[in-house]
C-alpha cells in the first residue's frame, strides 16, 4: 500500500508527527515541568530559577520549530530537531532513568531525520536553509 501513496502524503504525516512531538514537549517546557527542571542539576545548573528560565527558552524554541515544520520543513531546522530529539532521549539514562526510556524515544529523533531524508539531504550550504 505504501508504494501507492504519494510522497507528499508521507511528508505530511512526518511533518505532523514531528510538529506534535515538538509542540508537546515545548508546552511541557513552557509550563516548567518540575522533573525536567531537576535534570539541570546534573549539568551544573542547580538554581531552579535559572533552570526554569532556560527550560522556558527551550520550550519556546520547540514550539516555534513545531510551527515551522508545518509551514516549511527547513533542512537546518530538521537537522537540529534530529540532534535535539536524540539528546533529550539520551538524557533519560544520563539522569538515572532506565535505558529503555532512551530506546522508547527513538522516534523523537528518527521522525525528524526521516523527514530530512525525504525532503532531501542538502548538497550546498544554501540548501540547508531552503
Amino acid at each position: 500500500m505504501i508504494k501507492n501513496m504519494s510522497t507528499k502524503y508521507i511528508e505530511w504525516v512526518l511533518r505532523i508527527a514531528v510538529a506534535g512531538e515538538f509542540l508537546g514537549h515545548g508546552v511541557f517546557a513552557l509550563q516548567g515541568k518540575a522533573q525536567w527542571i531537576g535534570w539541570f542539576s546534573t549539568f551544573g545548573i542547580s538554581d531552579s530559577a535559572s533552570a526554569a528560565q532556560l527550560l522556558f527558552a527551550i520550550g519556546l524554541l520547540d514550539v516555534l520549530l513545531a510551527i515551522l515544520v508545518l509551514v516549511k520543513p527547513v533542512r537546518a531546522a530538521l537537522l537540529w530537531m534530529t540532534f535535539w530529539g536524540f539528546w533529550t532521549a539520551l538524557m533519560r539514562p544520563i539522569v538515572g532513568e532506565p535505558v529503555w526510556d532512551f530506546v522508547e524515544r527513538w522516534a523523537n529523533w528518527g521522525a525528524p531525520l526521516a523527514l530530512l531524508l525525504l525532503v532531501g539531504w542538502p548538497r550546498t550550504l544554501k540548501e540547508w536553509f531552503k
